[in-house]
């Protein structure tokens, strides 16, 4: 059983899980700087007066990256047979599945082809492999794996667009080899000598190495630059088309699990939640920019995309950070707030206007009846209340105001 305790920890250290200030955090960055250092020193390598100068100190950089890169592969390797949900599997089927995945594949050519071009002593290679520890980025990168989501998800499209590109290149290529061949025959005697011309035309390059002379060739020509251009949008549309759409399912899925883990909402329905995500307005402060004060009206309930904050209670402070949210009771009842919020670094926010939930909730029925069960639950029992409600103090300042006859949803 320490085994597979030991396992499942490394597991959890390699596998960083965006929240900052956790060892596996550190260990993320830590990685990244090696990555970063490693290609900077194969660039530095490539400059002959650079490595003439200080050649043994990069080649001994370049050795103690590729080692850490080794150990790190081994660790993966070993630790996935602990991950939870492939227990099930076989020791083995999890490693040999981590083994074919798009990031172990990365991590392998990460550590093999710098390794051979090492024990072989060759030095070029060594710096031409060396580039690929770069690729481990995407594992860190949420924008590098939505693009690659992006370019997967549309791969049927883009192998269309070069099939269709291929047939251009030797349609051009053909016909300018029926006009050009007489008066060009070094470079457009064979079909295959045309094709470089057709192939840097469409690509809108140009280099001017090879051009038609005859009238009939420049108007091919023409054409050819025209559907150069055509051919270039058509997948560079396609890529930021699919990009958008990624960012924006991944912006998604963040947003509704955080609507969804608020207990005010989490019974919901899929289009109710809905609802609520369009009302959200976003919101950035500034490191020790304070959100609100204690003692001010309560007017908007905050959910943390992206950063950490500090709530200052009369008995205690408080931080949240990303996924965190705090302010629910403002949407139930008009409190004082009683917490001081400040940004205790640049953080992004989502706000809920209570005017705006309650203008949603007087057009559904439904959802009104709902919210009034969770309040008359949670106010039944204020033990429930955490930290995502700033404080007690505000059940307790509903509760009296409840009774007092005012407003509640």
């Amino acid at each position: 059983m320490q085994g597979h305790d030991l396992r499942r920890r490394v597991y959890d250290l390699l596998e960083h899980d965006n929240i900052p200030h956790t060892a596996s955090a550190r260990l993320a960055h830590l990685i990244i700087a090696i990555v970063v250092v490693n290609v900077s020193v194969m660039v530095l390598a490539s400059v002959p007066e650079i490595n003439a100068r200080f050649g043994r100190l990069l080649m001994a950089i370049e050795i103690a990256s590729l080692a850490i890169f080794a150990l790190e592969y081994a660790a993966r390797f070993w630790s996935v047979a602990g991950h939870a949900p492939v227990r099930e599997m076989s020791p083995w089927r999890a490693r040999l599945d981590y083994a074919t995945s798009s990031l172990g594949i990365i991590d392998l050519l990460s550590v093999l082809p710098s390794g051979v071009a090492l024990l072989g002593n060759q030095r070029p290679m060594l710096v031409m492999v060396g580039m690929l520890p770069f690729f481990k980025l995407v594992r860190y990168s949420t924008a590098m794996r939505s693009l690659l989501a992006a370019v997967h998800a549309e791969r049927r499209t883009l192998f269309g667009c070069l099939v269709i590109l291929v047939g251009a290149v030797l349609t051009f290529a053909t016909v300018m080899y029926a006009v050009e061949h007489d008066a060009q025959p070094d470079k457009f005697g064979s079909i295959p000598l045309a094709m470089w011309w057709a192939i840097v035309t469409l690509g809108t390059v140009g280099y001017g190495d090879v051009v038609p002379v005859t009238a009939m060739g420049k108007t091919v020509a023409s054409f050819a630059i025209v559907g150069g251009l055509m051919m270039i949008a058509l997948p560079v549309a396609i890529i930021s088309g699919a990009f958008a759409n990624e960012v924006r399912r991944h912006d998604f899925i963040v947003t509704w699990g955080m609507l969804a883990r608020v207990p005010l909402f989490a019974h919901l329905r899929a289009a109710e939640i809905a609802d609520i995500m369009r009302l959200l307005r976003t919101q950035t402060i500034e490191t020790d920019e304070i959100l609100v004060r204690r003692g001010e009206p309560a007017s908007s309930m905050y959910f943390i995309a992206a950063g950490e904050v500090e709530i200052e209670l009369p008995a205690q402070r408080v931080r949240l950070s990303d996924g965190s949210f705090f302010g629910e009771i403002a949407l139930l009842h008009r409190t004082q707030r009683s917490g001081t919020v400040t940004a205790l670094r640049k953080s992004n926010l989502l706000a809920l206007d209570a005017q705006d939930f309650h203008a949603l909730i007087a057009r559904a029925p439904k959802l009104a009846a709902h919210v009034q069960e969770v309040v008359r639950a949670r106010l039944a029992d204020t033990a429930q209340a955490q930290k995502g409600d700033i404080a007690l103090d505000e059940i307790a300042q509903a509760t009296q105001t409840d009774d007092e006859g005012g407003v509640v949803v």
